[in-house]
């Protein structure tokens, strides 16, 4: 007999052997009482006889219960223990195996609420999981899409750089082909590794306190030549003295990321502006532009990694911009809403604390 059988039918008679001591106690206790009054009451006299045979007879009494209670003991442990104990096993170990496409149904049985709790509870832990996989699977393939497109750009460069009857301005412009894409290439890796660390809680803000307005015109003025040789308009109207409690580094990457868009998908003439409002214990940034704008349906996945909407200007970006932009944010426990239309314009909307 094997050690884990052998265990379990140890357990079982010193389980059966327990049960029948505490039923034979009280049933023993019950009777000596019952027999002592009832002598007392009635001034009856019980014999040697008298008493060894109702002793004969409590004694199997007692085997007689003790086999009842065991055995409707041991029906409701299966039907309320083991079976739901079982389902609650198999569940788990397919959602090890990376199935989670499981849910366990709700028991509705009384007495097995507290299952039904585990239940919903791993359901939900399943549900969260295969989001989770989900976008793991989303993650690596948009990743292995947006490195294909620029290593075949450098080694369709490469190839032509080969050619030995380049002139030296075909070679100058492969050359800066290759290294464009490749910069294009490090900043997506740059992208990811900033963005997973913000997902992963590695980055902790510096919190310091500093005025909001100077660093929206220090940021402005970093794509004066972009909006000068595109001939944007700039409109600004910055309020002065608002100050805010965050980090001003992680701040500045979503001005710099809602300005580039800005220009990126502004057409030249449009105009770009930039506004700064502060209510007693917030500051609103607003940053809206004339550009292409964007549907609704288009809206509601911006801030997703890898999401363009745009695919005319792929070229100039790798969708993970706004997808920064919401994860410090989010550190930050402030908002940001966008409100576009096809064909007039995006605006987008940051709000953060103030001092």
């Amino acid at each position: 007999m094997k050690k884990p059988v052998l265990r379990d039918v140890l357990g079982a008679i010193s389980s059966f052997f327990l049960f029948f001591l505490t039923v034979g106690f009280i049933v023993s206790c019950c009777m000596m009482l019952f027999i002592s009054v009832l002598a007392d009451t009635m001034a009856i006299t019980f014999t040697s006889d008298d008493i060894a045979a109702a002793a004969k007879l409590t004694f199997w009494n007692v085997i007689l219960i003790t086999i009842l209670f065991k055995l409707a003991d041991f029906i409701r442990r299966k039907i309320l223990v083991d079976r739901p104990t079982r389902i609650i096993t198999e569940a788990t170990e397919k959602i090890m195996a990376g199935d989670f496409s499981v849910r366990i149904k709700p028991m509705q049985s009384s007495g097995m609420e507290g299952f039904d709790q585990i239940a919903a509870a791993i359901n939900q832990m399943a549900e969260e999981l295969g989001g989770v996989e989900t976008l793991r699977t989303d993650f690596i393939a948009n990743v292995s899409h947006e490195m294909k497109t620029p290593l075949t750009v450098m080694q369709n460069y490469g190839t032509l750089l080969q050619s030995p009857d380049l002139t030296e301005e075909q070679r100058i412009e492969y050359a800066k082909g290759v290294t464009y894409t490749s910069r294009r290439m490090a900043d997506m890796m740059e992208n990811i590794l900033k963005l997973n660390r913000l997902e992963n809680q590695q980055i902790f803000p510096q919190v310091t306190e500093f005025d909001l307005g100077e660093q929206l015109c220090e940021c402005l003025l970093q794509y004066e030549n972009i909006w000068e040789k595109a001939d944007i308009e700039i409109e600004t109207e910055i309020a002065e003295n608002v100050r805010v409690k965050a980090d001003a580094e992680l701040l500045s990457h979503v001005w710099n990321n809602l300005f580039s868009n800005a220009f990126k998908f502004t057409p030249s003439g449009g105009i770009v502006s930039v506004s700064l409002t502060a209510t007693e214990s917030h500051a609103i940034v607003k940053v809206s532009d004339t550009g292409c704008g964007m549907t609704r349906e288009v809206g509601a996945h911006i801030f997703e990694k890898f999401y363009q909407g745009d695919t005319s200007h792929s070229v100039q970006g790798n969708g993970l911009g706004l997808a920064l932009v919401k994860r410090v944010i989010d550190i930050m426990q402030g908002e940001i809403s966008v409100e576009s239309e096809a064909g007039k314009g995006s605006t987008f909307t940051v709000i953060i604390r103030g001092c």
